[in-house]
């Protein structure tokens, strides 16, 4: 038995030691196959007799190979054989013999497909035989035989190594040679001898496969070599029985909604580009990949921007700005000295702020301008403006008692257009903090929003609501508490 071991692994390490990709899928002719095979061949017999005597024999086996996806095959196999097997030697009486032999066994094939056509093979099993030794010349029992020295049927070993050659899908031409070794040493009738009985044969033949596996999804492809046996009825399959995949995305076709997308371009479960801002424009192509939600875009998926100064249509507050006409962060076209006329139709760029002009940027001559009188501001540096007298009261309105002391302070304001102005409100501490302070923005905003409409920029002003904070007076007394109540401009450059 050591023997048929060694033989076994040996025959698996060269088999496997062909190249094979491990990323790829093979389909083994013979995988999950019933094959038929008919043989016929010459039997060289080892035995006591010294001088070769070539007999022959016939085979017939059914084998059965596994399902699979790689180059080796295991299988199993039935097999019967009939022949003879025989010797000469002159030393011996008689000097021929020749003994006939059927036995019937079983054992398992391993295969491999060493080309497109080639299978070498290596099957190990073993066997029952019966067998009749007689006289070469006369075909008679030999004296043992006859005698009954020994049983007529016994158990032996069986090896073969062949090739298998494709001829089409189902048939195959065989050459092989094996070995059948016997336990005893009954063949030649001599019950004497160191060595155990055994033949070798040479034989050829032909295979036919047949009753492959079912092919379970209907698509042209059979079980043994469909690597995606659950494609749904209709769909298009590979070789291997896998759904197409003609843009090679990893969706197949039938699922595929975006079926030419570019090679190694990422895709969602529709096989469509990801477009990750949602712009209609899949990132491979988007040169603006973070737009924001429903924002409209151009073909390269950067946001339309109509009059072509550099300022997106969303962010532009003046979306239709003539050509190459310089403009601000918001789109609008730039006013440099402030007049309310753009740089590109001012005639008069470099007017005074605060000067009145006409349409083409140009000061108005006016027969006369009053000025009222220069504020006058505390040590501080701080207006001052008492609610109670400047606002309607509980409210946030501005009282027509604040608006000299608001022109004052409006005069300064033009007249230094680089200022920057603080607008604070307060409140004393009576009522709610969420009262006191919205009711302290609100007055602080009316106050900016007089400057405003009287053409103070809104950037050069901060306004801010601060309620019932910094007290200038006890907020225990009603005389207090008025001081508390009040609105506080600051020039804070």
């Amino acid at each position: 038995m050591r023997y048929f071991f060694a033989v076994i692994i040996c025959v698996i390490t060269i088999t496997n030691s062909f190249p094979q990709s491990p990323n790829k899928t093979y389909y083994h002719a013979f995988s999950g196959t019933t094959v038929l095979t008919f043989e016929g061949g010459t039997t060289i017999a080892m035995t006591n007799y010294s001088d070769i005597h070539p007999q022959y024999l016939g085979t017939g086996s059914l084998e059965y190979f596994f399902s699979t996806f790689t180059k080796s095959s295991f299988g199993l196999r039935a097999f019967g054989e009939t022949g003879f097997i025989g010797g000469k030697d002159a030393t011996k009486v008689p000097d021929i013999y020749r003994t006939s032999f059927s036995c019937a066994g079983a054992g398992f094939v391993y295969m491999l497909q060493a080309g497109q056509s080639v299978f070498p093979y290596f099957f190990a099993g073993g066997s029952y035989l019966w067998f009749d030794p007689r006289y070469g010349d006369n075909n008679s029992r030999l004296p043992n035989n006859k005698a009954g020295a020994y049983p007529r049927h016994e158990f032996n070993f069986n090896g073969e190594l062949g090739t298998r050659f494709l001829i089409t899908d189902n048939l195959s031409f065989n050459l092989n040679g094996g070995v059948q070794v016997s336990p005893n040493n009954y063949w030649d009738d001599l019950i004497t001898g160191a060595k155990n009985d055994l033949f070798f044969h040479i034989s050829a033949g032909f295979s036919y496969s047949f009753l492959s596996d079912q092919d379970s999804d209907g698509d042209g492809v059979p079980d043994s070599r469909d690597n995606c046996p659950d494609t749904p009825t209709g769909v298009q399959v590979d070789e291997y029985g896998c759904p197409l995949d003609s843009d090679g995305d990893g969706v197949p076709d039938y699922l595929d909604k975006c079926p030419n997308t570019p090679r190694g371009v990422k895709v969602d479960r529709n096989g469509c580009p990801i477009d990750s801002d949602g712009d209609g424009v899949p990132d491979y192509l988007d040169i603006c990949p973070n737009t924001p939600h429903e924002v409209r875009v151009d073909e390269f998926g950067c946001p339309l921007d109509t009059d072509g100064d550099g300022v997106p249509d969303y962010l532009d507050n003046c979306p239709n700005t003539p050509h190459r006409v310089e403009v601000d962060k918001h789109g609008c076209p730039l006013d440099s000295d402030g007049d309310g006329v753009p740089d590109y139709l001012d005639k008069c760029p470099n007017t005074p702020y605060g000067t009145k002009v006409d349409s083409s940027g140009c000061p108005v001559i006016v027969k006369e301008t009053i000025l009222p009188p220069q504020p006058e501001e505390t040590e501080s540096g701080e207006i001052v403006l008492s609610a109670g007298t400047n606002f309607v009261l509980g409210k946030t309105d501005i009282n027509s008692e604040a608006i000299p002391e608001l022109n004052k302070v409006l005069v300064t304001m033009k007249k230094y257009p680089l200022s920057r102005w603080s607008i604070e409100g307060y409140t004393d501490n009576s009522g709610s903090n969420k009262m006191n302070l919205k009711i302290s923005l609100g007055r602080a905003q009316s106050v900016a929003n007089y400057f405003i409409s009287n053409g103070v920029p809104k950037n050069r002003l901060k306004v801010y609501g601060k309620g019932s904070s910094n007290p200038v007076a006890s907020n225990n007394t009603d005389a207090g508490k008025a001081k508390n109540r009040r609105v506080v401009i600051k020039r804070v450059n």
